[in-house]
């Protein structure tokens, strides 16, 4: 029988003309109902199969012996045929085919089985997987004795999904998803693909409109921006070499720890020669380099989730699964903590689960319907960013980001998560005006989805990796943000101390003479000080758009900025918490940040920038040495003021304590260019005292007012003490003094 007699005339048994018109129009839900091997009712088995390229198919062994010959039952390229007798469901065969002089085999990804189970399908629609990216996503496996990739994506209200790729000309009749009805998966087993293949999720939405090309929301692996492609990866394949540091680690929390953290851009704290962006491996030996050299504890790196647009830092992820393949591959990536913690640094990154971007690619609309977002703009936008709110009280979509977290904390080996704009999350009105948004069930402006996403999260983070911590960015006086959630808090380790940043830089860029009037802004921080876990944090918002350099905030001439900027760092490190600190303000970066190219490194060259280097690295190993200085600074036992109340003269002075037994420190800040000779100060204990460090000394640009050698403490009462030193204040510094001992 020729071809043309075969469309002429069709078998009677083949599949019905709905759904072969379904599969070639590409509106079958659910592929597994034609495709693959079928038995009728008579008990014969057949087989379908949609191969457009091919003129002929047939039905073979693994071992390459002919079982059917398939009929084209339809001149858009669906094969029919009956299999043999004998044949059942599992029995493994491929598919041979020819189109003119060209012939190849594949397997048939509609023999298989599914890979996801009933567990999966449960845990996914309860919101309580949490391993998830072992199941969704792309996987490189092999199943039933065939190696390939499993898809799986969340996509409950799609008609259909396929994936697409190279593999198929982009074609989605080729590769559509089995539907899982009972959690709103689909999934595919593809024989033949492979680590390194190009995907995406081609997906007809609830109301049968084709949607744009999505990206795999869990991939671990995505091309580098302009480029939106996901591509098949698994699991990074580093091996791991910093179980030292992982095991003392998972010893304490990092409450009593010296922590100081260092904030970097990866795209612009160091570029090539010729500007050009460097990976990984190459940013992991320099910053391990200077990071241990400058006695930070730890690297805090802005959003390494991919993210579509550069000028974003990250703040708009669209692959939460996925390292940016800006500067390297998973692998890379993985490296650079490892040698991190070799080196004995700790390594938080910035995450972003407060909302997503709208491009057409990622999250938005994924299955024709607002899926992870909220349909309402009221809570499902935000006006000031142009970004989507995810729907916090859904429970895959909480499951999702919850396990966006932990994976990085898990597959990772990452420290910390600082949890970005977290007041965003928490307020219903968040920068809304009256009737621009919807309240709560109890009328109130609090985002009670939101709130239990976080508490879940924390508590996750704490079952799951303990010794990591999370860390929140949360400006408004929100509660308990620190305290555990079997106490009634949000569960974070951490909160960003906003209000001592704008108090604290509203002081000094006050002209000295005019900071007796604003005296209470650097004292008040202390009346809070310990309401919550703080870390103190000039990060980089405080010098973008417009806002200048941390330097450039400084009043008066040259060497006065300079003797500003290291008095204010010296009081930073001195006051209780934690510290972090934006890259290039170490050495009093001029100009304000600019994310398209390197900090300004010569500026090293210059004498006043090699001081303020200097000092960061000092006031780093001090704080790091001294335990009053660090182990009680979450606890009001480890502050006393001395005298916080001089105002006239624009001096603080008080003491960070340790634990019974350890030397206390005597700070002192001069915030005028006034020197003071003879000035008296109270101890809490006689003997000795020695200068511990001077921001004024000429090591650090300053003008070398010290105070040096051994201080005697003498009986004399001062500041309610029994016993006194005489010092020697230096014009706009910070000096920190402790007994010899």
């Amino acid at each position: 029988m020729t071809m043309s007699d075969t469309e002429a005339q069709p078998n009677k048994a083949a599949p019905d003309a709905a759904r072969i018109e379904a599969i070639i129009r590409g509106r079958m839900g659910d592929p597994f109902e034609l495709l693959g091997p079928h038995r009728d009712a008579d008990g014969t088995m057949t087989l379908t199969v949609f191969a457009p390229d091919a003129a002929k198919v047939t039905a073979v062994t693994p071992e390459g012996d002919d079982l059917a010959p398939l009929e084209r039952v339809n001149p858009e390229g669906v094969f029919w045929g009956k299999l043999p007798e004998g044949f059942e469901f599992g029995t493994p065969y491929r598919l041979r085919m020819k189109a003119g002089t060209h012939e190849w085999e594949r397997d048939d990804p509609y023999r298989f089985t599914p890979v996801l189970g009933e567990m999966d399908e449960y845990l996914v629609a309860e919101g309580r997987h949490e391993e998830i990216w072992k199941r969704l996503g792309a996987h490189p496996i092999s199943h039933e004795g065939v190696d390939g990739v499993c898809f799986a994506v969340w996509a409950p209200n799609a008609r259909r999904v396929s994936v697409v790729g190279h593999f198929n000309a982009w074609d989605g009749r080729r590769h559509p998803l089995r539907r899982r009805f009972g959690a709103g998966l689909w999934e595919l087993f593809v024989p033949g693909l492979a680590i390194g293949d190009l995907y995406k999720f081609e997906i007809v939405g609830a109301h049968g409109d084709l949607q744009p090309l999505k990206a795999d929301p869990m991939s671990f692996r995505q091309e580098q921006p302009p480029s939106t492609g996901s591509i098949v990866h698994g699991m990074h394949r580093h091996e791991w070499q910093d179980a030292e540091w992982m095991a003392r680690r998972n010893e304490a929390t990092l409450h009593e720890k010296p922590v100081s953290i260092y904030e970097v851009h990866l795209g612009s704290w160091r570029r090539g020669a010729d500007g050009e962006v460097l990976d990984y491996d190459t940013i992991g030996a320099m910053l391990v380099d200077y990071l241990r050299d400058m006695n930070f504890t730890h690297v805090e790196f802005m959003p390494v989730s991919e993210h579509p647009f550069t000028g974003s830092w990250g703040y708009q992820p669209v692959g939460l699964f996925a390292p940016t393949s800006r500067y390297g591959t998973p692998e890379q990536f993985a490296a650079m903590v490892d040698r991190l913690h070799q080196a004995g640094i700790g390594v938080i990154v910035d995450w972003v689960p407060a909302h997503f971007p709208t491009d057409a690619h990622g999250l938005a609309n994924f299955d024709g319907t607002a899926l992870y977002e909220h349909a309402d703009p009221r809570q499902g936008f935000h006006q000031d960013w142009n970004t989507l709110i995810y729907n916090f009280g859904r429970n895959e979509v909480a499951n999702f980001l919850r396990c966006s977290g932990t994976f990085w904390l898990d597959k990772y080996h990452i420290d910390a998560l600082r949890v970005d704009a977290v007041a965003s999350m928490l307020y219903l009105d968040y920068s809304r005006n009256e009737g621009e948004w919807i309240p709560n069930q109890y009328g109130g402006r609090e985002n009670l989805d939101a709130i239990e996403f976080l508490k879940n999260t924390n508590h996750q983070v704490q079952l799951r990796t303990p010794g990591a911590a999370t860390i929140a960015e949360e400006s408004t006086a929100f509660p308990g943000v620190s305290r555990p959630v079997d106490q009634g808090g949000l569960g974070f380790d951490f909160k960003w101390n906003m209000g001592w940043m704008h108090d604290s830089l509203s002081y000094i860029q006050e002209d000295p003479i005019n900071r007796k009037y604003h005296h209470h802004q650097m004292t008040f921080s202390i009346h809070y000080a310990w309401s919550e876990n703080f870390v103190l944090p000039i990060s980089h918002d405080e010098v973008v758009h417009g806002k200048g350099s941390l330097l450039n905030k400084m009043p008066g001439d040259r060497w006065q900025k300079f003797a500003n900027l290291r008095a204010y760092l010296g009081f930073m490190w001195t006051h209780p918490g934690k510290k972090l600190l934006f890259m290039g303000c170490e050495f009093g970066q001029e100009r304000e940040w600019n994310h398209d190219q390197s900090l300004d490194w010569h500026l090293l060259e210059d004498e006043k920038h090699k001081g303020a280097q200097n000092l960061v690295r000092d006031l780093n190993r001090i704080y790091r040495d001294e335990r009053a200085l660090h182990v009680l600074d979450c606890d009001p036992a480890g502050f006393e003021w001395v005298d916080g109340a001089d105002d006239q003269k624009s001096i603080f002075a008080f003491l960070r304590k340790g634990r019974s037994g350890s030397r206390p420190a005597l700070v002192i800040s001069n915030m005028t260019p006034v020197v003071r000779e003879d000035y008296r100060i109270g101890v809490p204990e006689g003997g000795e005292w020695m200068e511990l460090l001077n921001t004024d000394a000429e090591i650090y640009g300053g003008s070398g007012v010290i105070n040096s050698g051994r201080i005697t403490a003498r009986p004399e009462e001062c500041h309610g003490r029994s016993v006194s030193l005489s010092l020697t204040l230096p014009p706009l510094a910070t000096v920190v003094l402790v007994p010899d001992r």
